[in-house]
């Protein structure tokens, strides 16, 4: 069931929105070529802290995990294409990093994602990182009223694959609101003009992932959360919780 948002919630989802992207753009500052992925954590957490706001990533727990999630920040070196558990890892020059984080504030949802290389960065992983952004932001372009959910997939999966890059398998993006996975699910590729009509209200985390190698296939770490490619080529992704309204696309955790 998709929940249509009113007008005062989706000003209360932007507030949650801000704090993700206060954390992203603190850990985007923080990271540097010997920064640990829990120092990463730590400065994320502490932006929750300081906002009085939540972690819907701590402790979540889907059907396939082993584990609860243990941290606030999923983060993503390399190969890891989504869901990388921060570890004691210290940040390498040239690392291609991919931070998710969300926020939960006045019983709303905000989630993002970044990704961006550490120290001197390689001309092909700059190629890729711009991409993810471009087909986010085709995306969000298509997330209008009178649309519908395939043409916000036809958008993403169009960036992706006209630049020679694989989209995981089964992955997308999804509704959000007061919980962070909520109906309707997106693919990241598809046929326009198809699927749910895009309606004043739905709110949607719009989040391509891609892989540089232009495999779609993927496999899960030995920690049962980290995705890592099977080519075992670079991933980059990308990430805004966006509110379709009848004035447009409204960018929930713009930073």
């Amino acid at each position: 069931m998709v929940e249509l948002k009113t007008n005062t919630s989706i000003d209360a989802m932007y507030e949650a929105g801000q704090v993700v992207a206060r954390a992203l753009t603190a850990v985007r500052e923080a990271a540097g070529v010997g920064v640990s992925l829990l120092e990463l954590d730590e400065v994320a957490h502490q932006v929750l802290r300081d906002a009085g706001a939540g972690s819907p990533f701590l402790g979540y727990r889907p059907s396939f995990a082993p584990v609860p999630f243990p941290a606030v920040i999923c983060a993503s070196v390399n190969d890891a294409i989504v869901h990388g558990i921060p570890t004691g890892y210290r940040l390498r020059d040239g690392d291609l990093v991919s931070i998710d984080f969300g926020a939960e504030l006045g019983g709303w949802v905000g989630d993002s994602a970044i990704s961006f290389v550490v120290g001197t960065p390689r001309p092909a992983d700059l190629h890729l990182v711009e991409t993810a952004e471009r087909a986010l932001a085709a995306g969000i372009e298509a997330a209008v009223v009178g649309n519908r959910i395939g043409d916000i997939a036809h958008a993403i999966g169009t960036v992706c694959r006209e630049a020679g890059y694989g989209i995981p398998d089964g992955f997308g993006s999804h509704g959000i609101g007061r919980r962070m996975h909520e109906d309707p699910p997106v693919p990241n590729e598809g046929r326009p003009g198809r699927g749910l009509p895009l309606r004043h209200g739905m709110a949607l985390a719009i989040e391509p992932m891609l892989i540089a190698g232009g495999t779609d296939e993927y496999h899960a770490a030995a920690d049962g959360w980290t995705l890592r490619t099977n080519d075992g080529t670079r991933a980059a992704h990308a990430e805004h919780t966006v509110a379709i309204t009848d004035a447009g696309p409204r960018i929930l955790t713009a930073r």
